[in-house]
């Protein structure tokens, strides 16, 4: 059996006694394809569901306040008052379920791995994940509806998480050391472009006033919702069908709750043997933070303080979106050339600049945002990507589940850091566009930290 502390892919030892990477075959490309479709199949829920449509045009609406409110008409203190507490219920359901993540992940994940059933429990979350997008047809507009929508988002954003640990683990079932970067850059990308062409499909849709279905009580934002757990069933089946499970660890089971103290002994455990590890999983989740600042807010960026309307924010968010994706799978071959550590490093440097050139010339208006904007965009799916492929050569062999969760963990237990220094920049200026600092400081610090970090894979690890 395979020691708790080697790496995740196998080492042997050279005729002169040292470590050398044992290079298993390179899976077939069709394995890969499959495995990397999970992350297609799952993004209409981030993009369309929660981040630019379903919450953010329907769920937030006036349709789910008071009808007699509703009727004050915009700008009334308050109609302003009701929608704000839209946006707050949603946000609670957000952090609700980021809790129960960050307490459950790495348990979910060292069982997993224990068992040898990171499939199953991949296959769990994704079903509870499709079942509850397709449950959204029943929220109709009516603020009665209001607590079911946010109750079925908020268990949806648990299952995407738990899956996407165990997602996140299986890479090392379908690449070798000397193409991780490739294979990862490969999942993000298409994700991206995923949630493009969901996106294009519903301006189409919309576009063509829905090929005139009755679109009343929200009917529109329904029917958006099952396409989107359709398509979650239609791409996600052929990472099942064709990524083979990793054996058991030969580990002896224990309970679920008993986990908790197994985790805490293979952190310590790690922390004694592999310090730089730990302290890679707080540098990333502070950085993360910050990437997920750019994606929060973005939207809000363009049109307060750049002047976009709405048109104009959605074909920017194509945009953003279809750089990245190209970035994305472009820079995971530079991830295996490199090495993930020094290709995150310059993703991060390269959204600082580009940030700070979006404040500095914020008053020549729109062109300076689509340039500096989209420049941003090309460092951010770079920046997941390597950091996925980093934590995937460092974890543990037959701990990668439990090392993901512990990804997430940490990036949960760091995701106030964004809100709290955008906020904190905006009132201390009373300019939005002042945003942009707030969250480049906490990319900055992640910045720093990881600088600070000596981690990074064997040299043997990247293709020459």
């Amino acid at each position: 059996m395979t020691d708790e502390g080697s790496p995740a892919y196998a080492v042997a030892m050279d005729h002169d006694g040292d470590a050398a990477i044992a290079e298993p075959p390179a899976p077939g490309k069709g394995r890969v394809f499959a495995w990397a479709l999970w992350d297609w199949a799952t993004q209409p829920f981030n993009s369309v569901i929660v981040t630019f449509v379903f919450t953010a045009l329907y769920l937030t609406s006036e349709a789910f306040i008071d009808p007699a409110i509703a009727a004050l008409g915009e700008n009334d203190p308050e109609y302003d008052l009701a929608l704000a507490g839209l946006a707050s219920g949603v946000g609670l359901a957000g952090t609700v379920a980021g809790i129960l993540v960050a307490l459950v992940a790495p348990v979910l994940g060292q069982q997993a791995d224990t068992a040898g059933k990171r499939k199953r429990w991949l296959a769990v979350s994704t079903g509870v994940l499709t079942i509850v997008t397709a449950a959204l047809y029943f929220v109709e507009a009516a603020p009665s509806y209001f607590v079911l929508g946010v109750g079925l988002i908020a268990i949806g954003l648990v299952a995407n998480e738990l899956g996407g640990a165990q997602y996140n683990a299986l890479i090392t079932q379908v690449t070798t050391p000397r193409n991780v970067g490739k294979v990862s850059g490969l999942g993000w990308g298409m994700g991206y472009i995923g949630g493009i062409v969901a996106l294009v499909l519903v301006v189409v849709a919309d576009s063509a006033d829905w090929w005139g279905m009755d679109t009343s009580n929200g009917m529109a934002y329904r029917l958006i919702a099952v396409g989107a757990a359709i398509w979650t069933v239609a791409f996600a089946w052929p990472v099942f069908a064709f990524v083979p499970e990793p054996a058991a660890t030969g580990r002896e089971p224990v309970s679920f709750f008993a986990s908790y103290g197994r985790l805490w002994r293979d952190v310590v455990r790690l922390w004694r043997s592999d310090r730089s590890t730990v302290w890679f999983l707080i540098a990333s989740a502070i950085y993360r933070d910050g990437l997920a600042g750019v994606f929060a807010y973005g939207a809000v960026i363009a049109s307060v303080a750049f002047k976009f309307d709405a048109t104009e924010v959605m074909i920017f968010g194509i945009a953003a979106n279809l750089v990245a994706g190209i970035a994305t799978m472009i820079s995971g071959t530079i991830d295996d050339w490199i090495g993930p550590r020094t290709l995150i490093l310059w993703s991060l440097g390269g959204m600082i600049v580009a940030a700070t050139a979006v404040v500095a010339l914020h008053d020549q208006g729109k062109t300076v945002f689509w340039i500096a904007g989209l420049v941003l965009c090309l460092f951010v799916g770079p920046t997941q990507s390597a950091s996925r492929s980093l934590l995937a050569r460092v974890a543990p062999k037959d701990k990668e589940g439990e090392m993901f969760g512990l990804y997430a963990t940490t990036g949960r237990a760091a995701s106030w850091m964004a809100p709290l220094m955008w906020t904190i920049a905006i009132a201390a200026t009373g300019a939005t566009i002042s945003g942009v600092v707030g969250i480049m400081s906490v990319v900055l610090v992640g910045f720093v930290a990881l600088l600070m970090v000596k981690i990074d894979v064997p040299r043997e690890d990247v293709a020459a």
